[in-house]
């Protein structure tokens, strides 16, 4: 987890600590407001103070001397004053059930000051006291959404989101390689084969000091907690919730114990069964026929000495795949090379902080040819929905950067509102003036089945995507009641595309749901629903997924050139 990731949960537990106390909204609302800025920030606090010093921190837009010198005494000690002080003045169990959907500080203070409940159990035992209902604003709704939410919240303390673990893995793996003894390092189990979420961190290394290794890994800087260390096994707790499990394995054995540590079961199973077929056994540490060893160096000669193609670790799921790689008929994964752009990103214009400018300049470093911005629509207040002056003021500047930007083109979109009725957000003769919209739902009623909705949506001939199809937020809320089967059978006919939202809290569509449009050749995009600039990486993780559902890089329109995507963009309004 990044320093500014760190830095800005610490502000939203303070903000909501502090609400809890019953502090001034105002301050509270600015210390949420410090929290977003620093989530949003591409450039790391650490560097800015390490080049300019506390003066640097100040000149952050939204930055106040105050602030700077919280954000400085973090960078020194690994806390602050303030933060310490403030949650040292609300039990630890009540801190927790503030990050619980539904639960607001406000909420639990009420239930506190009548109740005095400050342990996880007793609150669960008073959602079920009638005298609940006695207390304001506490209604049967509101106290079953607490109940989902909490079930919801406790379900995932055992995984954590894909793109979380991402953070967490990547900033190891940068510290892990700085070890002089480290020769091979790769992450394992879940991860590795891109599930959506993600139990305990596995990693692997090969290197010639195992306890040194081992040492190294235990005092990386984030860790809260060693629970294990060994010669060849360390296991830790980073950040006072996460465990990372690490293994030194030989040279000999590296290949071999990829594949066994990445999983999964039933995928291993299927393929020891394959190798007692043919006299082998596959273990961790390699494949052997009787005591003699065969292979394992590499993973592709362990499939290899199966007769078998190496496959994807994404694919390992035992739902086809070893039957596939037996008869050399895997499909040639999408990968990020394929992309040619994003097709759903926030300027802002909307509710993004990048520019129009920014963004385009962004996208050029990062390969793209292309970049489709969709803005929310006028109803969509809460976001800075555009009104349509405001979205032509937008497409203006759009077409002035193109005629600047050379080879590069600003694509003009919306994420338009797909309304109660089912109706959008904007008029046709507003959709027809741009080059592309994604509609999605925002907002809907509990237990809603909102199928027709987007049926009705994707009649329209202006309607290019289906963004986030379920509106799930992982961990955090299931989303709207829908007919997945049917709103595939609606893309077959109204030839629509369905997206693949890379948002690390979404990615939605799932690798099921997208697997099953595939088989009805609907054509999918990986966005990333992008707010900031630094959000574009989140792209592997809608990649990720897509390689789950088997897709190539035909079953994806942004893979294709300009020219060809503007043509299939238009294929439904022809």
């Amino acid at each position: 987890m990044k320093i500014n990731k760190m830095l800005s949960k610490r502000f939203e537990e303070l903000a909501s600590a502090l609400d809890f106390l019953g502090e001034n909204p105002f301050k509270v609302r600015a210390y949420l407001k410090v929290s977003r800025i620093l989530d949003e920030m591409d450039e790391e606090v650490s560097e800015i103070y390490k080049m300019e010093g506390l003066s640097g921190l100040e000149k952050i837009p939204g930055i106040g001397e105050g602030i700077a010198k919280k954000i400085a005494e973090f960078l020194e000690t690994g806390t602050f004053q303030k933060y310490e002080e403030v949650m040292s003045q609300v039990p630890p169990d009540l801190l927790i059930l503030m990050n619980v959907p539904g639960i607001g500080p406000r909420t639990l203070k009420q239930i506190y000051d009548n109740f005095r409940v400050t342990k996880m159990e007793d609150f669960v035992k008073i959602l079920d006291d009638p005298r609940l209902l006695q207390l304001p604003g506490m209604g049967e709704k509101k106290i079953e959404n607490i109940k989902r939410g909490l079930e919801l919240y406790l379900s995932m303390q055992e995984r954590m989101p894909l793109g979380v673990a991402m953070g967490i893995v990547e900033e190891l793996l940068e510290y892990m390689n700085k070890c002089e003894y480290v020769k091979f390092i790769s992450p394992c189990g879940s991860y590795r084969r891109m599930k959506e979420t993600v139990g305990d961190i596995d990693i692997l290394v090969v290197g010639p000091n195992g306890s040194e290794i081992i040492k190294y890994f235990t005092q990386y800087p984030l860790v809260s907690d060693v629970l294990a260390s060994g010669d060849t096994k360390g296991s830790v707790v980073i950040e006072n919730k996460y465990q990372v499990d690490l293994r030194v394995v030989s040279e000999e054995s590296w290949g071999a114990a990829l594949q066994y540590f990445t999983g999964s079961k039933s995928h291993n199973v299927k393929v020891r069964s394959i190798a007692k077929s043919k006299g082998l056994k596959v273990s961790e540490y390699g494949v052997f026929m009787g005591d003699k060893y065969v292979a394992g160096r590499e993973e592709e000669e362990v499939y290899r000495a199966l007769g078998m193609e190496w496959i994807p670790p994404e694919l390992r799921e035992d739902q086809g795949e070893v039957e596939a790689a037996l008869a050399g008929n895997l499909p040639n994964l999408v990968e990020f090379k394929d992309i040619k752009g994003d097709l759903h990103v926030h300027s802002s214009y909307s509710d993004g902080s990048s520019s129009l400018e920014e963004l385009a300049k962004y996208s050029i470093s990062f390969g793209y040819s292309y970049l489709g911005v969709c803005d929310h629509s006028k109803s969509v207040k809460y976001a800075g929905g555009l009104a349509i002056d405001g979205l032509r003021e937008k497409n203006r500047e759009i077409d002035r950067l193109n005629s600047e930007l050379g080879g590069f083109r600003l694509l003009k979109g919306t994420e338009v509102d797909i309304l109660a009725d089912g109706k959008l957000d904007y008029p046709d003769e507003v959709l027809a003036e741009l080059d592309f919209v994604v509609a999605s739902i925002h907002m809907w009623k509990k237990n809603e089945d909102a199928t027709e909705r987007i049926l009705k949506a994707m009649e329209s001939p202006f309607v290019t995507i289906i963004g986030h199809p379920t509106g799930r937020l992982i961990g955090q809320r299931e989303g709207y009641r829908v007919d997945i089967d049917a709103i595939i059978e609606k893309a077959v006919e109204t030839k629509t595309f369905i997206e693949i939202n890379s948002y690390y809290e979404r990615l939605d569509f799932n690798d099921v749901n997208a697997k099953k449009a595939k088989e009805k050749d609907v054509l999918l995009v990986i966005n990333t629903d992008a707010h900031h600039t630094g959000q574009f990486s989140m792209v592997r993780l809608g990649i990720g997924q897509a390689r789950r559902a088997w897709l190539m890089p035909n079953d994806v329109i942004n893979t294709r050139p300009l020219e060809d995507l503007i043509e299939l963009l238009n294929t439904k309004r022809k």
